[in-house]
């Protein structure tokens, strides 16, 4: 599709890396991915810095002379659909596309409910258990030997997305740049061991500032030191590889951002709003998604795609679909093109005040780095 980034499932997409560092390692437990091969290593760690998308760090290497000198020569990854952190940590670590794992955006409908699950924060009546069933890539590692760990904030420790994803795998809590380079080091010292390291501050001042911002560089500056620190701070033997889950877009111009409550005919059918700015997914009163779909995509025009659950899963935007997954996703699918932003100040009041928004398939939001050092 002309200006979108379709997901390289099972090529070289964030759901691929787990498997590739598990083959480096020497397991075959997973299936390896066609088009991303890693160096043999006793040990690895896998760096996420949230936000990174692979054209900011090209667009801006001078503010990451290390990160953006590993850039050379190297194909970027693809984030999965939406490109959103909770959908794309999932990919991670499962090994497994959205429409298999079911966490599929930042919000989503609970089947059988007029409910949305936040996926980032969870909903204590939703099990994660039953939510996403299947072996995680990190357990599928730890029963055939390999030591994972998981090096994050406290507060994620048993979170029901953390337990959805990364579920197998030690965890190391950590809320300081200093206690999460401590944590990698002693992660990555057995032998064989895999430890995923997250840091989530670029996205957070994306979110509030925008990519075109000083703080925005400022911390982009902080991350790629951090880097550098880690990396020499593990051994020579032991393998970095930096990733992240999505890139971002600015929505400053005021003309692009749409508010749904100023237009009563896209409330009509319309049951209940999910996704996010960038990637809505439109939960429908029976027989009404076409109508929906037609409303939604006379008002956008070129400015989104705008499509019917079954027409973006044969586009493969998901993955395979599971039955129970199915009706997570919406009737209707829009995703944004360019700088445009679809808001609700009557179901999602705080994201009126972002700036940097993510979700849709731009090469800005789904190219992500997949970074060696």
């Amino acid at each position: 599709m002309s200006g979108f980034v379709e997901p390289a499932y099972g090529r070289r997409g964030l759901g691929d890396v787990v498997p590739a560092v598990g083959r480096a390692l020497g397991t075959d437990v997973l299936p390896p991915p066609s088009a991303l091969e890693l160096p043999a290593a006793p040990a690895y760690v896998v760096f996420l810095v949230d936000g990174l998308g692979s054209r900011l760090l090209q667009k801006y290497a001078h503010a990451a002379p290390y990160l953006s000198s590993l850039l050379d020569g190297v194909e970027p990854g693809t984030a999965g659909v939406p490109s959103t952190t909770a959908t794309s940590l999932t990919s991670l670590g499962t090994g497994l596309t959205p429409g298999t794992h079911g966490v599929v955006g930042f919000t989503s409908r609970v089947p059988g409910t007029e409910k949305l699950l936040n996926a980032l924060f969870w909903d204590k009546s939703v099990d994660p258990l039953e939510w996403q069933p299947h072996p995680t890539a990190f357990s599928r590692l730890a029963h055939a030997g390999v030591r994972v760990d998981v090096v994050n904030k406290r507060e994620f420790d048993r979170s029901g997305l953390t337990v959805a994803a990364h579920r197998g795998a030690g965890y190391i809590g950590a809320d300081r740049i200093g206690e999460r380079i401590a944590g990698a080091v002693a992660g990555s010292a057995h032998r064989p061991s895999l430890t995923y390291l997250y840091d989530g501050d670029l996205d957070w001042t994306g979110h509030r500032y925008g990519v075109d911002s000083a703080q925005w560089l400022q911390q982009l500056a902080a991350i790629d030191a951090e880097t550098v620190q880690l990396r020499e701070s593990l051994p020579d033997e032991v393998r970095l590889v930096v990733v992240a889950d999505h890139g971002m877009v600015d929505a400053t111009d005021p003309a692009s951002r749409l508010d749904v409550d100023d237009h009563d005919e896209l409330r009509d059918g319309l049951v209940l709003l999910g996704g996010e700015a960038r990637f809505r997914h439109l939960y429908c009163a029976e027989g009404a998604a076409s109508a929906v779909a037609g409303a939604w995509s006379e008002l956008l025009g070129n400015r989104a795609v705008v499509l019917l659950r079954e027409d973006a899963i044969e586009r493969g935007w998901f993955g395979p679909v599971t039955e129970s997954v199915l009706p997570r996703l919406g009737d209707v699918v829009v995703a944004a093109r360019g700088d445009v932003g679809m808001f609700s100040r009557r179901d999602f009041g705080y994201e009126m005040s972002l700036i940097g928004l993510h979700g849709s398939l731009t090469p800005d939001e789904m190219l992500i780095p997949i970074l060696v050092g």
